[in-house]
Order: structure tokens, then C-alpha cells, then sequence
């Protein structure tokens, strides 16, 4: 059995959110704010069935509005019959197998159920929404009352000023939980009601909050650690690492009380102590060996004893790193050790306590046992990420002979590509931020549903992300760029004409024109906004008659030659005959050479410009493109737009003539041809030999230039980035591109960052909501 999923339902930006679970490890990605913490605060709330853990600060912000709205209600003369305050629900469906049925018996909705999916609602919501308004009415206008013997004049509203004002004190008096059985048939498949379905509510004993405790156990190991702070900063929560060992030991390992002889020895001679604490933890340390620790030229993990034998099973064990062997052998305590290996063994230690505590239960102990680890990678170099990610789940196989009822599952937040590279694409659970109005809102999207959904895609963006550790699922907008120079010189581009986007989450990948629509379905299925920033590419398109024999080569050699993919109908053949006829027959290679954009004819072999935006073939037809034909709305709201370049005036030698360049190269010579062409600038690249007459000249002179064998690239990226940065300008399709992207990022600003800057500074701010 496991916990196949959950729905909540205005838990902050959760307001209808199902997250689907993997039976072993689910990895929980987004960017900051999006909701990735409050999905597994939500969960240990509400089967802790424990009223303190909610507030009014727990309610989607959209549902404050309903409830002063029904604070106003006159119930005088009775109440509505749909009179209903909002409430946060959980749904949990569990994925049981035929030999676990007895398990979950009570969750069963009738004696014909058939199938695998149980499920179960937790609702917190109003007792008596009807008593409640009128409570609120009633101390309202109690204040009021009280408050009109002040003094006149004074400008004084007193409490409860609304409905939500009276909650912000009284919600856990006049809230309760509830708990209902699920039906699978009134669902459909993405796990929302249908046909108007209504559940029916658990009554009698066994109480809902007794069957969820007998089926689940839910640890969190959060992301504030604190380690062995010595300050105390920390305000009361720092515990170094030897005294959480420590409780570890006393609370789960054999502490041998009955060993008389183990006392003996502690009476006698630390030494035996300390031989008793290394075969009680040898288990844990080999365990932790297996993530990596100690590795290569780390000092060993040691557990020596610091106790009086007079109070031997109330002292503290020491944690300590042996430096060197045998009599050359030091010791150091665990504050000389690195945050980073503490952090691991803290982790370690931690789930493993959380697992030996679920295994110690003797009476109805709960066959699923759900952990919820909060960034792992704090302090942890890459490498060890990987380590730790990739070994993890050794932690949680069972060593007891309890049968196969009982199972672990884990689930990991982070925001590390480190940790997505060695696990992929299936367990990630991305994290969605959208908008609706001035709500803030959250989906959860399951990638295991992406890569079973895109199986010619799936292998080359999943190799991809690996080789490059992108950093796309943390991201509030990605910038995918044609090659390496881009990649180079777009920070500074970005602080020249969009400094704006300095303080945005961005991800600049590098793609290529020839892969850049292999992220099509990543982008959309992610609802991530997106600039496109790629080259033209174009080629004079030569295409032998009837589509047979070998490509026709003309004025250059075969190395030039480019070779794209376009359907049959969107091209027509070029060829002696008949220069602008259809020809269905021809295969789908093209082959042309490359030349500038102003050639007649010339098409583009960029695959992204063809496949994905603004899909036109001929350079005629880019360069007339439409910005709506430049840009994708996304289904969210969110939206994609490509950025190549286009023809504007160049001034060159006294003439102006419209002009673009076929790459990024070309068309910064253009954009800046006084500058490209000082010859103190020659190590950059673009000077030519004789000075250009017009600017088509200095156009075919920057492409031939760029073109040859001899032209360095990435030379010309870092020859521009040495220079003043004011001296030159930004290509005006980058330009265009980023202004259009700063747009974007501005409307999709995200108010709470003022909580998150708060909470750094130690100030209690909590965000309706969030």
C-alpha cells in the first residue's frame, strides 16, 4: 500500500492543488513561493488531526472575501439554505493492493467496491456556520457598544472589525475537523468530483482521526537545521549534532541497561564505554557510509564518551573526527567538522530515528510511513547531493521480519539541478505559480506524466538537463539562446537594456536553432514564460528537381551546405522550371547554402523558427511576421516568444539601407559598424581588411568574415565583454526580446517576496494565503 495522492483545497496558495506521489521518492521543484513547503505543512497538519496548527493565515486569500461577505449577512429573519464558510479540505487516496484490503476496511465505500484507490476527505471547517456569524454579530456589536463611551473624536475601530478579524482569534474554537469517505466512481481521472457528488461523513468509532493515524505516520525533517550553533542565535532550536546523536541513542538503539558487564566497564574504564557506544552505532555509521561519508580524506566519524559512571544513562555521548592512525591518531570534536558532512549525518540520523520510531510501535502501527525531507543540499557540495539522492532510499529498507504490510515513502523539496540530474524526470512533481486576477495561485504537474506523454522528446531533454544541470524547474522565466556567445554576453545585455530583470529568477539556456523546438512540449507542458533568442540562419534554398538525386551545390563548398527538416506543403520547390511551383513529392531534406537575409529566395534551416514560432520557411515571410505570430499564450496565461533578427536602418559611409545580420555576429557588426570596424578593436573579430563602400558591402564583408574558418567565437564573446559597455549597443532584436520579457516578469511579480525578505531579517510577517 502507499499514498497515491492528495487534493487540497484552499490550504494558502493551494487552493485546489492535486499532487500525485511515487510509490518510492517524489522530488517537489518550483520556484521560490510557490507552495512546495506548504504541501507538506498541510499534510502533517491535518493527520496530526491537531486544531493548533492551523491559523486564519491557512485560508487561500480568495476565501477572506466570503468570509466578511457572509459576516454581513442579516440572519434576522433566518439563514440561507445555502449558507456554506469556506473550509480547507484534504483529500488522501491510497493505492492498495488485493492482500491489503483488510487494511482499510473502515475506508471502504460500500460492500461492492472494486478496484485499488481508497480514499478519504479531512475537512477543516466551521461547527455551525449559522452560530458562528452570529457570535461575531453579537461581539461586534458589543464593541461597538463599549467603544461609543470613548471620548468623541476618537478614531477607534474596535475588534472584531470583520468576520475574518473575529477568526483571526477564534478559529479554533469555532472550527472542527471532519472526515468523510471517498468514492472512486464520483471522481474522473484527474481526481475532481463529478455528477455533483457528495461524500458521506465518517460517524461512530472507529473517529476518521483514528483510522488516517492507524494507516499513516508522517515525519518532516525541515529545512532549518541549525547546527551546533554556539551562539545560541538561534533562539532556544540550536542542537549540535553530538547531542542529537545523544537522544538518538537513548531513545532507539539497545542501551543495554541489563549488560551488567557493559556497566562494569563504565565504571571501570571509559575506555569499555567507548567500545560499547562504537558496536551500538557501527549499524548507523555503515549506513552512513553508503552517502558518502567520511569518502576520500575525511576524517572518520567517531562516538566517544563523556560521562560520569555515576549517571552513565544521563550523560551525553561526544561526537568526534579522528585525524591520522594508530598512536598519531587525533581527535577533534564535532564543531571542528565541516557544516556540510554534519548536515548529512544530521539527516541521516534523523531518518533513521523517524523510522525506528515508526518500527517501535507495537500496537496498530501504521503499515505506511511517509517522510518529507526539506532540502537536503544545504551545505552539501554537488557531488555529495548525488550521493546522498542517489543512495537515500537504502535508509528506509526495512530490516524486520514484520511482513510485506509496511512501506516508506519519501518525499524531497529542493532547489538543487543537482539532485534532478541523478533521478530525472519521473519523480519530479513541479510546482507550478500562476495567476488568477490578484490571486496567487498553484498547480502541481506530475513529469512521470510528461515523459510517458512524450517519448521522442522525453530521452533527449532528459540527456540534455543532465549534461547542462539546468536550472529551468526553479525559474520564474527562461531565456533559451542559440549558442555560446549568446550565453556569454546576454548578463550584460540584460544590465544594458533591461536591468529590471537583474532581480528575476531567469534561466538562460543554451539550445541551438536545430534543437531549440525539442523544448516545445518541456516549456508548455511547465507553463514557463519564455524568450526565445535565435538566428535567422539563412540559406539560399536549391532543391533538385522532382526531389531526386543528390542536393545541387553552387558557388561554395559542400561544407557550407545546410541541411533542415520542413513538411512537403509549407515549401516549394526551387528549380529551372518552375521557380515557385508545389511539389508534394519532394522528401523532406532540404538543402541550401549559407547567404545573407536580403538574398531573393533565401529560406531559413533554423528548425525552431520552421517548427515551433513564428513557423514560416522563407526569410520574406519571418521578416514580416507579426509579434502575435512571434508569440504563444500557453493555456495558464503564460507565454513564449522568439526573437531573431530583422531588418532596420543601418547608417554606414553616408547611406542608410535596411540591413539585418544571419547570426548574432553579423548583426552586431551592423548594429554597431563605427565600433566594430576601429582597428583597435581587431582582436574582437569583425574588422575587415578594406573599408566597405555601402552598407550591403559591409553586410557581405561581416558575413564572410564571420563565416570563415578563422572566426573565433568565443573570442569575439570575451573581446566584447572586456570592452566599456556603453560603447556599444544591444542587436535590436535582443533588445526587442528582453523589453518584451521584462513585460512579462513585471506582471507576473509575485507581492510575498516582501514575507520571504522579512523572515531573513527576523521579523514574524505572515502573507493571507501564501
Amino acid at each position: 500500500m502507499h499514498l497515491y495522492s492528495y487534493r487540497l483545497k484552499n490550504f494558502r496558495r493551494l487552493k485546489d492543488a492535486h499532487i500525485e506521489l511515487a510509490p518510492d521518492i517524489s522530488i517537489f521543484v518550483g520556484s521560490n513561493n510557490s507552495g512546495k513547503t506548504s504541501a507538506t505543512q498541510a499534510l502533517q497538519n491535518f493527520v496530526s488531526a491537531n486544531k493548533d496548527r492551523f491559523s486564519l493565515y491557512d485560508f487561500s486569500s480568495s476565501t477572506w472575501k466570503a468570509f466578511n461577505e457572509a459576516g454581513d449577512l442579516d440572519l434576522t429573519n433566518g439563514s440561507p439554505d445555502d449558507l456554506n464558510l469556506p473550509s480547507i479540505s484534504l483529500d488522501l487516496w491510497f493505492d492498495v493492493a488485493a492482500q491489503d484490503l483488510y487494511l482499510v476496511i473502515p475506508l471502504l465505500p460500500s460492500t461492492a467496491w472494486q478496484g485499488t484507490k481508497v480514499g478519504m476527505r479531512i475537512s477543516f471547517t466551521a461547527r455551525n456556520p449559522v452560530e458562528l456569524i452570529k457570535s461575531y454579530q453579537a461581539a461586534k456589536a458589543k464593541g461597538l457598544e463599549l467603544a461609543g463611551e470613548l471620548p468623541e473624536g476618537a478614531e477607534y475601530e474596535p475588534w472584531p472589525k470583520s468576520l475574518t478579524d473575529y477568526l483571526q482569534r477564534e478559529l479554533r474554537t469555532e472550527f472542527e475537523f471532519r472526515y468523510s469517505i471517498l468514492d472512486r466512481n464520483g471522481f474522473d481521472d484527474a481526481f475532481k468530483e463529478v455528477g455533483g457528488y457528495v461524500p458521506d461523513e465518517l460517524g461512530g468509532d472507529p473517529g476518521g482521526a483514528t483510522i488516517i493515524k492507524s494507516l499513516l505516520k508522517v515525519d518532516n525533517l525541515g529545512a532549518q537545521r541549525h547546527l551546533a550553533d554556539p551562539s545560541g542565535e538561534a533562539g532556544g532550536r540550536a542542537e549540535d549534532l553530538s547531542k542529537r546523536l545523544s537522544r538518538f541513542y537513548k531513545r532507539n538503539l539497545d542501551q543495554r541497561q541489563d549488560d551488567h558487564s557493559a556497566l562494569k566497564a563504565l565504571s571501570d574504564s571509559e575506555k569499555a564505554l567507548n567500545l560499547h557506544l562504537d558496536g551500538v552505532f557501527k549499524p548507523t555509521l555503515d549506513r552512513l557510509a553508503k552517502l558518502g561519508y567520511p569518502g576520500l580524506n575525511n576524517p572518520e566519524l567517531k562516538i566517544m564518551s563523556a560521562l560520569d559512571p555515576a549517571h552513565v544513562m544521563s550523560q551525553d555521548a561526544k561526537v568526534h573526527y579522528v585525524m591520522g592512525q594508530g598512536e598519531d591518531a587525533v581527535t577533534l570534536p564535532d564543531s571542528n567538522n565541516g557544516l556540510g558532512y554534519k548536515n548529512l549525518i544530521y539527516m541521516v540520523v534523523e531518518i533513521l530515528d523517524a523510522q525506528a520510531n515508526w518500527q517501535s510501535i507495537k500496537e496498530n502501527r501504521p503499515p505506511l510511513h511517509l517522510i518529507f525531507v526539506e532540502e537536503p543540499e544545504a551545505h552539501l557540495h554537488a557531488q555529495l547531493q548525488q550521493v546522498f539522492i542517489r543512495n537515500v532510499l537504502e535508509l528506509l529498507k526495512l530490516d524486520d521480519d514484520d511482513g510485506s504490510i509496511f512501506s516508506s515513502q519519501m518525499v524531497i523539496t529542493t532547489h538543487s539541478p543537482h539532485i534532478l540530474y541523478e533521478r530525472g524526470f519521473k519523480p519530479i512533481r513541479y510546482f507550478r505559480r500562476r495567476k488568477s486576477g490578484s490571486e496567487q495561485l498553484t498547480e502541481v504537474l506530475n513529469l512521470s506524466a510528461f515523459y510517458e506523454a512524450q517519448p521522442d522528446d522525453r530521452d533527449f531533454l532528459q540527456k540534455y538537463l543532465k549534461l547542462t544541470h539546468c536550472d529551468l524547474f526553479f525559474s520564474d522565466a527562461a531565456i533559451l539562446v542559440e549558442g555560446n556567445v549568446e550565453r556569454l554576453l546576454l548578463p550584460i545585455m540584460i544590465e544594458k537594456v533591461a536591468k529590471s530583470l537583474r532581480s528575476s529568477c531567469l534561466c538562460i539556456l543554451e539550445v541551438g536553432g536545430a534543437f531549440g523546438h525539442r523544448f516545445q512540449s518541456l516549456i508548455e507542458f511547465l507553463g514557463l514564460t519564455t524568450l526565445i533568442i535565435t538566428d535567422i540562419d539563412s540559406v539560399a534554398l536549391i532543391v533538385p528537381a522532382g526531389g531526386g538525386g543528390a542536393p545541387v551545390v553552387e558557388d561554395g563548398d559542400a561544407d557550407e551546405v545546410e541541411e533542415f527538416d520542413v513538411p512537403n506543403d509549407e515549401v516549394a520547390a526551387v528549380d529551372e522550371a518552375d521557380a515557385g511551383a508545389v511539389a508534394p513529392s519532394l522528401t523532406k531534406k532540404k538543402y541550401g547554402k549559407a547567404c545573407l537575409p536580403n538574398e531573393a529566395g533565401a529560406a531559413t534551416s533554423n528548425q525552431t523558427l520552421i517548427k515551433w514560432l513564428p513557423q514560416k520557411l522563407t526569410i520574406d515571410e519571418l521578416q514580416n511576421a507579426t509579434d502575435p505570430e512571434k508569440t504563444h499564450e500557453m493555456d495558464d496565461g503564460a507565454k513564449v516568444r522568439v526573437a531573431y533578427q530583422t531588418r532596420r536602418a543601418i547608417t554606414w559611409n553616408g547611406a542608410i539601407e535596411e540591413l539585418c545580420g544571419r547570426t548574432l555576429e553579423e548583426d552586431f557588426g551592423l548594429e554597431n559598424p563605427q565600433w566594430s570596424q576601429v582597428p583597435a578593436r581587431k582582436q574582437i573579430g569583425l574588422v575587415l581588411r578594406t573599408v566597405p563602400a555601402t552598407p550591403t558591402a559591409l553586410a557581405e564583408g561581416l558575413h564572410k568574415r564571420v563565416g570563415s574558418k578563422s572566426f573565433d567565437k568565443t573570442r569575439f564573446a570575451l573581446g566584447v565583454m572586456t570592452e566599456e559597455v556603453t560603447s556599444w549597443n544591444v542587436p535590436a532584436y535582443i533588445s526587442t526580446g528582453l523589453g518584451w520579457l521584462k513585460e512579462q516578469v513585471a506582471v507576473e511579480a509575485d507581492v510575498p517576496i516582501v514575507a520571504e525578505l522579512a523572515a531573513a531579517a527576523g521579523v514574524d510577517v505572515e502573507v493571507a494565503g501564501e
